[in-house]
C-alpha cells in the first residue's frame, strides 16, 4: 500500500464514440476515494488535439487539454468503445501510449474494455497478460504476443492493468484504490458507489453467475444461486436433484434448456471460476481445490486442463498477479 499523501494524477483519454461507462464508472471511483479527508487522486481529460468529443451515446465532453508526452499524468487510462477502431492507426497516440511507463517510472498504463486493444497496438501487452470486452475476440487474434484470457474482468501485471470494460472498469478501479490507499478507503468507495468492494479477476466476464435470473422456473434458480454461493458441497446429480425438487433426468433437461450445458459442466465451471479467484488472493493450490468444492489438488487440475487446455501451474504463472 502507498501510504504517502502525494495525490497521485490521471490523464482520461476521451475520443469520439467512447463508452461514457468505461469513463464515468472508474472516474467516479477514482473521485471518491479519500485519505484523511484529502482526495487520493486528480483527475485530467484529454483528447488527441484537445477538441471536445462526443460520446457514443451523444454526450459531448469538453477535454482540459491536448495529449502530449511533456504533460501527461501520473497515470494514463484509455477507456474504450468504438471509437478505439480509429485511433489505433495512430502513431502519435500509439508513441504516447508505448513510452509512457519509460517516461513515467512510478506511472501506469489503465485500460478500460476495448481501450485494451490500443494498448496491444502500442506494444504495451507484449508478452503480458490482458483482458477486453468479450465482444472483441476477433480483434485480439491480431495481438499474438498478448497472453489474452478474455474469461477475466480484469488483470495487472507490472503497472499495466486492463479490465473487460462497462462495469467492470469500477472493479479494476476499486482494486488500484485498494493497493495504494487499503481496504479500508476501497470499501467506502465501493459503499458510496452501491457496489460489490470486489469482483475478483478470476471472476468470469461472461457472467455465468447471472445464469439463474433468465431460467425459467423458480427452483432451478434458487439450485444456481446456492450452488454459487456454496461451490464446496456436495453438488452430485443426486444432490442437486434433490436440492431442486426433481428427478435427475427432468433436472438434467432443464440444464440443457437453459443454460445450455448438464448440470456436472454447469457445477465445474462455478468451481473453476471460484477457484480462479482464490488463485488471485494466493492462497495454496490445495487449499483452493477444498475451498472451492473439487476436495484434491487432481481433480481440480483436470478441470483446468478441461477448460483451458493447460496445466493449472501455468495458468497460474500466465494470468495470476
Amino acid at each position: 500500500m502507498d501510504t504517502s499523501q502525494k495525490t497521485r494524477s490521471i490523464d482520461v483519454l476521451l475520443f469520439d464514440d467512447v463508452n461514457l461507462l468505461d469513463v464515468s464508472g472508474p472516474v467516479q471511483a477514482f473521485n471518491t476515494a479519500r485519505m484523511n479527508g484529502q482526495k487520493r487522486y486528480s483527475v485530467r481529460y484529454v483528447s488527441f488535439d484537445g477538441s471536445p468529443v462526443r460520446a457514443g451515446c451523444g454526450l459531448r465532453m469538453t477535454p482540459d487539454a491536448a495529449l502530449s508526452p511533456e504533460t501527461t499524468s501520473d497515470d494514463l487510462l484509455i477507456p474504450g468503445g468504438a471509437g478505439v477502431d480509429a485511433l489505433i492507426p495512430n502513431s502519435a497516440v500509439r508513441d504516447i501510449v508505448a513510452n509512457h511507463l519509460d517516461r513515467k517510472p512510478n506511472g501506469r498504463v489503465i485500460s478500460i474494455c476495448s481501450g485494451a486493444l490500443l494498448l496491444a497496438a502500442a506494444g504495451v501487452l507484449d508478452g503480458r497478460a490482458a483482458t477486453t470486452h468479450w465482444s472483441r475476440l476477433a480483434d485480439t487474434k491480431e495481438y499474438d504476443r498478448v497472453s489474452w484470457d478474455l474469461d477475466q474482468i480484469l488483470t495487472a501485471q507490472d503497472r499495466v492493468f486492463t479490465s473487460a470494460g462497462v462495469t467492470t472498469g469500477i472493479d479494476l478501479a476499486l482494486s488500484i484504490i485498494r493497493a495504494d490507499c487499503g481496504a479500508t478507503v476501497a470499501l467506502a468507495v465501493a459503499r458510496e458507489l452501491v457496489v460489490q468492494l470486489r469482483r475478483t479477476g478470476g471472476q468470469s466476464q461472461y457472467a455465468i453467475h447471472l445464469a439463474g435470473q433468465f431460467t425459467k422456473d423458480d427452483a432451478l434458480t434458487k439450485l444456481i444461486e446456492q450452488v454459487v454461493a456454496q461451490p464446496h458441497l456436495d453438488w452430485s446429480l443426486d444432490a442437486l436433484a434433490q436440492t431442486a425438487g426433481m428427478n435427475r433426468r427432468t433436472l438434467s433437461r432443464h440444464f440443457k434448456r437453459d443454460l445450455q450445458e448438464n448440470p456436472a459442466q454447469f457445477v465445474e465451471r462455478i468451481r473453476v471460476d471460484h477457484a480462479r479467484g482464490l488463485m488471485a488472493d494466493k492462497l495454496p493450490l490445495k487449499q483452493v481445490a477444498q475451498l472451492s468444492g473439487f476436495g484434491d489438488l487432481q481433480r481440480m487440475r483436470r478441470a483446468f486442463q478441461r477448460r483451458f487446455g493447460i496445466h493449472v501451474s501455468d495458468y497460474m504463472s500466465s494470468f495470476v498477479t
